[in-house]
């Protein structure tokens, strides 16, 4: 805090709260869209090559053996994210955030995408992290997935909060205090070839960092 803000602070409380949502305190950057609804411009596909990532009826399919299908803009750190998805029924996905540019599996988090697949591990879990066990949506139904990450301070000790919503439905906040994974690009995995996920209004809001 500047010391002109801490200046208001004392002399002004009140008005300190004009000053800090105006010049002393980071405000969020506007929504952006990451997919276009017609292409796959700003993708691109990493993995086997006869896996298949294509647009249709407005929404990105992807199919076939396993691969991931990588956001090209990026990197990005501190955010609010948020898609529309469908799994098929026994099929598996996850929605990947903080990886690398060229990813594989087990680079970078996962929030899994799963309802009835043999794995158990289902939506709404960060995989290897905080895990799931109930169906909290359908197979073949759209739903919508909300991530916050935010690095941040607990108790003196660095942390990376992680907010988990599906459907609106907040479901818990992680405390990541291992931070392995410091920034990175958004993609989505191809898990299998039974698998066919479907995504659609992939959306993208940069957060100030409240870690020192």
């Amino acid at each position: 805090m500047t010391s002109v803000c801490r200046w208001v602070r004392l002399l002004a409380p009140v008005l300190l709260v004009g000053v800090l949502t105006g010049n002393c305190v980071a405000e969020d950057k506007p929504w952006v869209s990451l997919f276009d609804g017609s292409t796959l411009d700003g993708w691109e596909k990493v993995g086997k090559a006869e896996s298949v990532w294509e647009v249709k009826d407005g929404a990105i399919n992807g199919s076939g053996p396993a691969s991931m299908l990588v956001c090209t803009k990026g990197p990005y750190k501190d955010f609010k994210y948020r898609a529309e998805i469908k799994i098929n029924d026994k099929g598996n996905s996850g929605l990947y955030f903080r990886t690398t540019r060229k990813p594989g599996f087990s680079d970078g988090h996962e929030a899994q995408i799963d309802s009835t697949h043999t794995d158990p591990i289902r939506t709404g879990s960060l995989y290897g992290m905080c895990h799931v066990y109930k169906q909290l949506v359908k197979p073949d139904e759209w739903f919508t997935y909300e991530l916050e990450v935010q690095d941040d301070v607990w108790r003196g000790r660095n942390v990376t909060r992680m907010r988990v919503t599906v459907n609106g439905d907040e479901l818990y906040q992680y405390l990541d205090f291992e931070q392995k994974f410091k920034e990175g690009y958004f993609a989505f995995q191809q898990h299998d070839p039974g698998s066919k996920v479907q995504i659609r209004k992939v959306e993208v809001q940069e957060i100030p960092s409240k870690a020192p």
